[in-house]
């Protein structure tokens, strides 16, 4: 039977979670409450997100949860750079994650238009 953790766009997700959170490990206590927080919750609604489809088991469903993960990807992106800009991650650090999220954001597109090719 399928399962949502077959998906490689979710298992390519929950692995760049736990990097992100490897990483906020080293980010100045102070920001818990505010970019460490909001990076927590983009990075986390992603996978979330497209988990959540499988209990609705809808095309339509499965659409509007990627097309929300896509948005959820800028929303990371941009906390990110703000981090880089602030000196809590490195040049090095922020491209190989913008790498990984740009695969990701491919990943998700591809997958809205297989499904909606099979609608």
């Amino acid at each position: 039977m399928w399962n949502f953790r077959d998906l490689k766009v979710w298992e390519k997700w929950v692995a760049l979670v736990e990097e992100i959170y490897i990483i906020l490990l080293w980010f100045p206590k102070e920001e818990i409450y505010w970019i460490i927080s909001q990076i927590k919750r983009s990075a986390v609604s992603i996978p979330s997100n497209i988990a959540e489809w499988y209990e609705r088991n809808s095309s339509k469903d499965f659409i509007r949860f990627l097309l929300i993960s896509k948005w959820s990807c800028a929303e990371l992106e941009t906390q990110l750079i703000i981090s880089n800009k602030l000196w809590y991650i490195t040049e090095e650090i922020l491209n190989n994650l913008l790498e990984h999220l740009i695969e990701i954001r491919k990943m998700i597109s591809g997958l809205i238009t297989k499904l909606k090719e099979n609608d």
